[in-house]
């Protein structure tokens, strides 16, 4: 229940505990809790066996915690082995380094090769390089 408390969190809580109920005060405030702790834990168990009685004997095997998504999931796939192939195929995948290779690609960054077409001819979708002050651009036969 208290799992993620750590140890300051913990004596933070006891002084403000003493400071607020006192020290004498302090042991019937601390059985009053647990005693109400007690008693929700019973109402909750005593609610969860009904609700199995009411279900019948084809959910026998039911547990709450499966209503929790990522608890069902994990149940349904264990032991899958499409989930071992995608875990596999997973590892293999960096996906921001493909991201970088594609961002280089298109921008054609140093140290990136150039993009070229099937058939070793230069890309048309790159952009040219423009021409010189006194150089005519290339002629293009598409754009006419």
């Amino acid at each position: 229940m208290f799992s993620d408390i750590g140890a300051l969190e913990l004596v933070t809580l006891v002084v403000l505990a003493v400071l607020i109920f006192g020290p004498e005060k302090l042991p019937k405030v601390i059985q009053d809790v647990s005693r109400f702790i007690r008693k929700v834990r019973e109402f909750s168990d005593s609610a969860k066996q009904d609700i199995r009685n009411e279900l019948g004997p084809e959910f026998k095997d039911f547990e709450f915690e499966d209503l929790n998504p990522k608890t069902f999931l994990r149940k349904q796939l264990e032991g899958n082995e499409d989930l071992k192939e995608l875990k596999e195929l997973r590892s293999t995948f960096d996906l921001k380094k493909e991201m970088n290779e594609v961002a280089d690609a298109v921008h054609s960054r140093e140290g990136a090769p150039a993009p070229t077409a099937v058939n070793g001819s230069p890309d048309l979708l790159k952009k040219q390089d423009k021409p010189d002050a006194g150089e005519r651009p290339p002629y293009d036969s598409d754009a006419t």
